[in-house]
């Protein structure tokens, strides 16, 4: 057998894909028909969990489980597409990682809107110019990102997602020679992120301009001589800068973890995760946060996490942000909130990742 032999064979195989494909996409059309009718939202990211957990369980020889998730990826979002065209707002300019996490999840046929500001990004979706926000809202090293949790507190939006995604910076420059270097642009939580390799290459004591985004980084590295950019392998290549090092984060288990924000709410799945907003009556008697805190071992809730945040206008007062275990229609959960009418803020009930 030749070479000519496989790639008919290939062709073969491809046409009956083409053809299955089509005849998917037909089925998507009348579901999303029928969503239209019943107002029900195009993005179900629990659904689509079960599609790929129930095709990766298969085991097919030579396809990894992500390599089914990045074919089927891409397949749902030319789904979503068909049954209903989508906007998708993101924080920072092309490259940014937050425009990879909107991409992996909503696929290059979107139209994508990018943003300066997590405040901004939301907004666009608040003034239904997009259907989706993706913004950062906490990394494994450096913690939550404040910007993130002081705006969820005043929005209507809630939570339909999360994603976690590893997070590798490269150090690119125009200039070959790393002693020549005077100027360092990324993120501010970048530098910190890749503080190790600063001081082992003598770069500590370069001046360091924190950006809105690594992406712009890239592109101010591009354009000002004699300066460097920490960011993303894709943010250097789309700008055309040299990488001159990669994986400098100080911890390769580096991750992010981003949001995806839209006006519906999600049916439960039995993985959810339910994220809160808690303004506390009282905070100035003792025992108040203990008190919510023993409500929640009370109703045999799984708090997985909790964040303080200082109250605007108020000296040395906090609110807190939380992450439980539960969907908001779970009894328990409800039973939560049923005691605390005034004080907690349902954020959103989502896909546990």
């Amino acid at each position: 057998m030749n070479l000519e032999h496989f790639r008919g064979e290939i062709d073969k195989i491809d046409d009956k894909i083409l053809e299955l494909l089509g005849q998917r996409m037909e089925i998507v059309k009348r579901v999303g028909k029928l969503k239209a009718q019943n107002n029900a939202p195009i993005y179900r990211p629990e659904r689509e969990r079960e599609i790929l957990e129930r095709l990766s369980a298969q085991r097919p020889p030579l396809l990894e489980k992500s390599a089914i998730e990045a074919i089927y990826l891409e397949i749902f979002a030319v789904s979503r597409n068909l049954e209903l065209p989508e906007r998708v707002a993101y924080l920072g300019p092309i490259g940014s990682y937050t425009h990879q996490v909107a991409e992996s999840r909503f696929g290059a046929m979107c139209e994508y809107f990018s943003h300066n500001t997590i405040t901004r990004t939301l907004k666009s979706v608040e003034n239904h110019r997009a259907n989706y926000a993706v913004v950062p809202i906490e990394n494994n090293q450096q913690g939550a990102v404040g910007e993130t949790l002081d705006v969820l507190k005043d929005t209507d939006l809630k939570i339909v997602a999360e994603v976690y995604m590893p997070i590798h910076h490269c150090f690119a420059s125009t200039t070959p020679r790393i002693q020549e270097i005077e100027m360092i642009y990324s993120k501010d939580i970048a530098f910190g992120q890749c503080a190790s390799f600063l001081s082992e290459h003598s770069l500590d004591h370069i001046q360091r301009v924190p950006v809105d985004s690594t992406a712009r980084a890239a592109q101010l590295a591009r354009e000002n001589p004699k300066s460097a950019a920490i960011c993303s392998h894709i943010a250097a290549k789309l700008y055309n800068v040299p990488v001159l090092f990669e994986n400098i984060e100080d911890n390769s288990a580096n991750k992010t973890r981003f949001v995806i924000l839209s006006h519906f709410k999600n049916a439960r799945c039995g993985k959810d995760k339910t994220s809160l907003f808690a303004n506390l009556e009282n905070t100035d008697k003792p025992g108040v946060l203990y008190h919510l805190l023993s409500d929640i071992k009370e109703l045999n809730i799984n708090m997985t996490s909790i964040q303080s945040r200082p109250i605007a206008g108020r000296d040395f007062s906090y609110c807190f942000f939380i992450d439980i275990d539960g969907h908001i229609d779970d009894e328990n959960v409800a039973e939560l909130f049923k005691r605390y009418p005034k004080e907690l803020k349902w954020l959103g009930s989502y896909l546990k990742n």
